[in-house]
């Protein structure tokens, strides 16, 4: 017999079966990847937006096109599955909206008012004219788990607790830990003042950065108000900013009410002159702030404006503290218009450190509060003071402000 014959027989066999193995592996591999990029969920978990006594919208986004709804219930003892739940669809003049970012507008709601909700979205497998097919329906659990619960805000509330954060720049860790350092339990809402992320890349990009983490730290029960920074307004994804923050405007710069106070909240554009190289030819931020300035006037003109007792301006780039451009345009557009406005504070970022000017050193006739990006402004306001208290990563309270209201 030849052994050599035989062991080279024996060791093809060897490396045959080897072989397949490796294909096998390799290929079970593919097919999952497949499979599981092939899996309908969601990408983005629910976040509240714009509430108000009567209304309140409610985002987040799928993977893939799908057509979706809320369907709420009062904050009762009565298990979810009691009865047929009203249902809010996301609805564009009498049609059903189809898309991976879903927002549901619920209307005729009770002002002071918990109630509970659960999101639903329905795959789109196939849109051509009339011929639409459907796939997996994905909802959140209210079988083993919890609904998910908001509150209406009450009109007539003479005290409100609020916190703000900025300059976060995609450090979800830092934002997990600068939350978790105040007393949340009371609170009525976040502000987020500017530069959350670093651009605005893409959907998946701006979900990962902070408004997934948001959702599991409150968004989902407490709202978030948006305040653009010069960051939000670059990279690829930026036009879609107001899709993701909606607003009463339609535009980054907006004004709602709370309690006592009458918040503006402003959008400062970019930092640099509209020629900078680094903007490619496409910024046009000189004449959109003249247009927002137009508003502005409008505003501290309006009924609801003049009935507030206190008046706090949120900005991210603040109207002092450099020469750069940015800066100059809001302090020759933006404080000429607040200085006769009796404006009680006003609260900016972008410089990632604190700083604090009293009216009396500044352009502003009112109180300048400039939060570093390593703390959070732990806030409340009633008919007569604003107190702020500024808390580290480390739940340490560094600083106090008490503010008299005008």
């Amino acid at each position: 017999m030849n052994h050599t014959k035989y062991l080279y027989s024996k060791d093809k066999t060897k490396h045959c079966k080897l072989y397949f193995i490796i294909v096998a592996i390799f290929t079970g591999q593919l097919f999952h990847a497949q499979a599981k990029e092939s899996e309908f969920i969601f990408t983005c978990q629910p976040y509240l937006q714009q509430v108000s006594g009567t209304e309140a919208t409610i985002m987040w986004a799928t993977n893939k096109d799908a057509v979706s709804w809320v369907e709420i219930a009062p904050n009762d003892t009565l298990h979810f599955y009691a009865a047929e739940r009203p249902q809010f669809f996301d609805t564009n003049f009498g049609r059903k909206k189809i898309g991976k970012l879903h927002k549901i507008r619920i209307t005729g709601l009770t002002p002071a008012t918990s109630y509970r909700y659960r999101i639903f979205s329905k795959e789109i497998t196939h849109k051509e004219h009339q011929d639409i097919r459907y796939g997996r329906t994905i909802a959140n659990d209210v079988y083993k788990g919890k609904p998910y619960i908001f509150s209406t805000t009450v009109p007539s509330k003479n005290k409100i607790h609020f916190a703000v954060v900025n300059d976060i720049h995609e450090n979800t860790e830092r934002y997990s830990s600068l939350f978790h350092a105040i007393d949340s339990a009371s609170l009525d809402f976040m502000i987020l003042n500017g530069d959350m992320v670093n651009k605005m890349d893409s959907a998946q990009q701006m979900y990962k950065s902070f408004i997934n983490t948001s959702s599991q730290l409150y968004a989902k029960t407490i709202p978030f108000f948006m305040v653009r920074g010069n960051h939000e307004t670059r990279g690829n994804y930026s036009e879609e900013y107001a899709n993701l923050f909606p607003s009463p405007t339609g535009q980054p710069y907006y004004s709602f009410s709370r309690g006592p106070v009458y918040f503006i909240v402003l959008d400062g554009g970019e930092d640099k002159p509209d020629s900078d190289i680094e903007y490619n030819g496409l910024a046009d931020f000189d004449k959109y702030r003249d247009e927002e300035a137009i508003w502005l006037k409008q505003i501290i003109n309006s009924n609801e404006y003049r009935k507030a007792s206190v008046h706090i301006v949120l900005i991210h780039v603040p109207p002092t503290g450099d020469t750069w451009h940015g800066s100059l345009e809001v302090q020759s557009k933006f404080i000429p218009i607040l200085n006769n406005a009796g404006i009680d504070l006003m609260l900016s970022g972008h410089i990632h450190r604190h700083a604090y000017y009293s009216p009396d050193k500044t352009l502003c006739k009112f109180p300048l509060l400039i939060n570093s990006n390593r703390h959070i402004l732990d806030i409340t306001v009633d008919n007569m003071y604003i107190d702020i208290n500024m808390i580290n990563e480390q739940g340490l309270s560094e600083k106090q402000f008490k503010f008299d209201v005008k």
